[in-house]
């Protein structure tokens, strides 16, 4: 059995913390784990491998993060943007054996009862092998108007209706009917049923997945074409098929399921005081209870307040009630109208060569803190509206500007002018650390022509 973990979100729904280049999947949140790591340790003992469906900016997040536990065996399949559940998952199924049974799994989920879980699909394996698809419905522990139900037909498991988000008063009315179940988002099937029913009932997204994935770059991980992820219309597997096909089993999953898509059910899983506030050593509370507060580094004081959300990092700060924490999207809408950096990207970058940390940023000028882990070289590149000065802080870094190429150590330094190409390595055993400075009329990290890369980036 194979591990389909679909890794591509953006958990827009946990900004600040959550930002599209590090989103929720890769936030270490739980016992210093990810959620992501978690779904990798969960399914290692059940299934034979994971084939990890992720963008291209996540996915050296993903492969750093599976190799830091030891698993080196998955394999990738990146998406240059998203179009969905669909669309995603069959990507996966074409890329394996029609026969294989797989477990297709979000990667930001949150499941604490392991035993449970086991039952669960090991039951699903079962309805999955006589070519059915088995979706995992989840009790409902009271009206969630965030998530789309499952109405079960009868006890053998057989699935009546789907259902969208309802709101309040329908939700509640489903918890009293005792039938309906919150749609966990995990499926299992053969590869093969799959898609002849997705091809049966969404032909669309067949037949253009089918001829994305025959031009799809197949090297060390299969990479598909912008272009030909541009005609595949956009869909979830719910829509394009669970909803339509006759062929639907529910495995109903006590297995202590939470999706951590809002800052509600962050709190509800983390540690708390005596007072009802999540445990942070940065937080002084006066007569303060029930808050979440999550804090990067500075001090913070509550007096009086109750049933807030505080989310504090470097370069913004959240302050809700908890219970309008699903408006955070809005927030997240309004920054993208102005194009803020602040939705994709914390202070601290990561990239498949290291990391950067933003120091200072003004007009005219910014200063980074750049890591380069050992073995690593950025892209050979150049800037059209910025010059750089870098000076190495420790480790020995390789420097090629223009035709030259010469090592810089501890406290040497070297100019690149506007539009000079260059590339920095490091072939050493250590990190090598810099502060870059750019100076100039525009300082994005949009402003990069790269004319090589390791890593196969545009």
């Amino acid at each position: 059995m194979i591990n389909i973990i679909l890794c591509g979100g953006s958990g827009t729904r946990l900004w600040p913390i959550s930002r599209t280049l590090m989103p929720k999947q890769f936030i270490k949140l739980f016992n210093g784990k990810s959620l992501f790591q978690s779904t990798l340790e969960r399914n290692s003992s059940l299934c034979d491998k994971s084939l990890i469906v992720s963008s291209c900016e996540q996915y050296f997040l993903a492969l750093d993060q599976s190799e830091e536990m030891g698993i080196i065996k998955n394999d990738y399949l990146l998406e240059p943007f998203g179009k969905n559940t669909a669309p995603a998952i069959a990507f996966a199924c074409f890329a394996i054996d029609k026969e294989e049974t797989v477990l297709v799994t979000p990667s930001d989920h949150l499941i604490k009862n392991q035993k449970e879980y086991e039952r669960a699909v090991l039951k699903a394996k079962e309805f999955a092998e006589n070519n059915t698809l088995v979706t995992f419905g989840i009790k409902p522990e009271f009206a969630q108007t965030g998530f789309g139900y499952i109405e079960l037909k009868n006890t053998l498991g057989d699935v009546k209706a789907f259902h969208e988000k309802p709101d309040f008063k329908t939700a509640s009315k489903y918890v009293e009917a005792g039938n309906y179940y919150w749609n966990s988002g995990m499926f299992m099937f053969k590869a093969g049923v799959f898609l002849d029913e997705l091809r049966k009932y969404s032909p669309k997204i067949y037949e253009s997945s089918l001829i994305a994935f025959k031009n799809a770059s197949k090297t060390d991980v299969i990479r598909i074409k912008h272009d030909d992820m541009m005609k595949i219309p956009e869909n979830s597997i719910d829509y394009a098929v669970m909803e339509k096909s006759n062929k639907v089993k529910m495995i109903v999953s006590g297995i202590e399921w939470s999706d951590v898509g809002s800052f509600d059910s962050l709190y509800d899983e983390l540690d708390k005081d005596s007072d009802g506030n999540t445990r942070c050593e940065k937080h002084v509370s006066i007569d303060s209870k029930n808050n979440l507060i999550l804090c990067e580094s500075r001090q913070i004081a509550t007096i009086d307040v109750e049933d807030l959300a505080i989310v504090d990092t470097k370069d913004a700060l959240l302050v809700s009630k908890k219970s309008s924490s699903q408006k955070v999207k809005k927030v997240v809408e309004n920054l993208k109208s102005i194009n803020s950096y602040l939705i994709d990207t914390h202070l601290v970058g990561h990239r498949p060569w290291g990391s950067y940390t933003i120091l200072e940023e003004t007009n005219g000028y910014k200063i980074k803190r750049i890591e380069v882990k050992p073995g690593k070289r950025l892209s050979l590149q150049k800037h059209f509206h910025r010059n750089e000065h870098w000076i190495v802080i420790s480790g020995t870094a390789t420097v090629t500007v223009g035709s030259e190429t010469k090592y810089l150590r501890p406290n040497e330094s070297t100019y690149i002018k506007m539009g000079e190409i260059h590339r920095l390595e490091n072939n050493g055993k250590i990190p090598v650390v810099l502060i870059e400075a750019q100076v100039g009329e525009y300082t994005g990290e949009d402003d990069i022509v790269r004319i090589e890369d390791d890593f196969n980036r545009d």
